[in-house]
């Protein structure tokens, strides 16, 4: 049977999809809850959260992601970066996936991508889970329930995490599969619980198609001033950077916490939610993340809590160390009401240094963000990807290279230009370790990166005195009021000054190492900007 709203010339049926059980299209957010406690795929908790597992899926699984090698696309994907599929391999993975659904009840979310309605796509999510319905909700941006009547699907997203892929059958590498076909719209996810995989397709999506629209796609928070959607800034980073916590600051208007596009028009956010890591939350340090613990309909993933009072430990990472909670972005007090913003001001290039080397904040020239940006330095923090159990340092392009289909320089290339055009002033920010390499040192304390950041986007850094940075080449401030001074010079919070040169010798020769890949792909002035 058929429950709830729907276009009735745009049901499954109508898309090829038959025989399955019954069939909820755009339940909101009370009776998906109602429908996952039913389930038994999750706990009530306080305020009336949902408190998910994920089984042995805590995080995304970026080896088993495919994209089918069709002729459109088979000259625009990066290959090197993105695992090949067979036309044939995914026609028996659609096959075998639908007779797989046959007789079982699916959730359905009619939903849309991007918050400009120029630029927006619409996706259709089919999930067998009601909470990933529930979190879908969350991260993309729901049209008018009216709206549903006439709604039509650029693409289509299938979830099935009973359903176990063939590799040999279906030409892929395990029995977990995100298999993505362009030419045939289609999405399709098996053997996975993590729901981050969903909102993660839709992004490697919108990195596709925008690029040939000169749209840039982002893998950044969003803020800007309050009032004042000019003043607009954004925070490059990879998961467990810092892109939620420090965009969601009160004195600012919040756009966005993940996922965004740079167009002729302003800044536009992908989603409609957050989804906020949850380790070590702390009240006083992120108070209105901390709230959306405890709000209506919260989606509370892989955390421990007490099964007498229903409290969250948020220091217990015996299921993992991603736990994590997914919310409408109206649960911040001071989100955007549109998701709009203006041409960034301010771009903030967020690393987690494990090496202890880099300085808490640099100013960047357009060719040395572009350099920056192509190289991706940071840190994987344990539980983003499945196997990582302590801080690896890593090169990710784009600061998003397992979402990124096409080449870097794609995406280099466009930032470069919205840059120069636009007159963006570039910062990178290191919210990693200071006072020695991790397992020695610290992690940089976030009131002085709120203080540094707070600076540069109100302008006040231009009034500080510089240094150069000598194994870099950027420009590092000397002294900021209410920051110590200590910290803006690492090498100052080393014990011993000379491991700390033996460390940036280093680190300095693995981003040269790194960058010998591009090197045939960009201009002269970013080959410059290498290394100071």
């Amino acid at each position: 049977m058929t429950f709830g709203r729907v276009n009735p010339e745009f049901r499954l049926e109508d898309q090829g999809i038959t025989g399955l059980g019954d069939v909820f299209y755009n339940l909101m957010e009370p009776a998906l809850i109602e429908a996952a406690l039913k389930n038994g795929e999750g706990t009530l908790g306080k305020g009336g959260a949902l408190f998910v597992t994920t089984g042995k899926f805590t995080g995304r699984s970026p080896k088993d992601k495919h994209v089918v090698k069709t002729d459109s696309v088979a000259d625009k994907i990066w290959w090197e970066n993105n695992a090949e599929m067979s036309p044939e391999g995914f026609d028996n993975l659609y096959a075998d996936m639908l007779e797989h659904m046959k007789g079982k009840k699916y959730y359905v979310e009619d939903l849309v991508g991007g918050a400009d309605p120029e630029h927006a796509i619409n996706v259709r999510m089919v999930t067998e889970l009601a909470w990933h319905g529930l979190f879908i909700r969350h991260l993309l941006r729901r049209p008018e329930r009216d709206d549903l009547n006439s709604f039509l699907a650029d693409f289509t997203i299938i979830n099935c995490p009973s359903f176990k892929a063939d590799p040999e059958r279906h030409d892929c590498r395990s029995d977990t599969v995100i298999a993505m076909n362009f030419d045939k719209k289609l999405i399709l996810i098996g053997n996975t619980e993590y729901a981050g995989e969903n909102k993660k397709s839709v992004f490697s999506l919108l990195n596709y198609l925008l690029p040939e629209k000169g749209i840039m796609p982002m893998h950044c928070s969003a803020n800007h001033a309050i009032g004042n959607p000019v003043d607009t800034a954004i925070f490059f980073g990879l998961s467990g950077t810092g892109k939620t916590t420090l965009s969601a600051d009160p004195s600012r208007t919040l756009i966005g916490d993940d996922e965004h596009g740079w167009s002729d028009r302003g800044t536009f956010n992908f989603e409609g939610g957050c989804y906020a890591k949850t380790i070590g939350l702390n009240p006083e340090a992120e108070p209105e993340i901390y709230a959306t613990t405890t709000k209506f309909a919260t989606v509370v993933e892989n955390m421990v809590f007490d099964e007498e009072t229903f409290d969250l430990d948020f220091d217990d990472s015996s299921l993992t160390e991603n736990m994590r909670c997914a919310y409408p972005l109206e649960y911040i007090s001071n989100s955007s009401d549109n998701a709009l913003g203006g041409h960034p001001k301010n771009v903030i290039l967020l690393t987690c240094d494990a090496y202890g080397v880099l300085p808490p904040i640099a100013r960047l020239t357009p060719a040395q963000a572009m350099y920056h940006f192509l190289s991706g330095f940071t840190s994987k923090t344990p539980g983003t990807e499945r196997g990582v159990v302590e801080p690896e340092p890593t090169f990710s392009t784009c600061f998003g290279a397992p979402f990124m289909p096409r080449r870097p320089e794609t995406y280099g290339n466009l930032l470069r230009e919205k840059i120069a055009k636009h007159g963006a002033t570039c910062w990178l920010v290191n919210t990693g370790w200071t006072g020695g390499a991790f397992g020695t040192g610290s992690r940089m304390p976030i009131k002085a990166t709120r203080a540094l950041l707070t600076a540069a986007l109100e302008g006040s850094l231009n009034e500080v005195e510089f240094r150069k940075d000598v194994n870099f080449g950027f420009d590092v401030p000397i002294a900021v009021p209410g920051v110590d001074t200590q910290l803006l010079d690492p090498r100052q919070t080393w014990a011993d000054p000379a491991a700390y040169d033996a460390q940036a010798a280093k680190l300095v020769q693995m981003f040269a190492d790194n960058f010998e890949q591009y090197v045939p792909y960009i201009d002269e002035d970013v080959k410059a900007a290498a290394i100071g």
